[in-house]
């Protein structure tokens, strides 16, 4: 299992911020926001991209899109999704 969050910022500003949260995955950049308009969270009149998660299968399909991020729950969120797609816990996070 992968994850890594997108970011339509600049790589400087989401490694700040990475380190300022202390998390321990990437966040790539998408400035050109090429991938975030391919994936429908951004336009050319948007100053940001939609907060959308995506949970993409090992064979590159979109398992669900959750559209209703908020930043305080959507830990829980994810986790209880992933329970219902049937991806099994890392031993480190049980």
């Amino acid at each position: 299992m992968a994850y890594f969050a997108v970011s339509v910022d600049p790589p400087d500003t989401n490694k700040a911020f990475a380190q300022s949260l202390g998390v321990d995955y990437p966040i790539l950049s998408d400035p050109t926001r090429t991938v975030a308009q391919a994936y429908g969270v951004a336009d050319a009149d948007q100053s940001y991209a939609s907060r959308w998660t995506f949970y993409i299968g090992v064979d590159g399909r979109i398992l669900h899109i959750d559209k209703r991020v908020s930043p305080t729950t959507h830990g829980q969120a994810v986790a209880a999704r992933l329970a219902e797609l049937g991806v099994a816990r890392r031993r480190s996070d049980r």
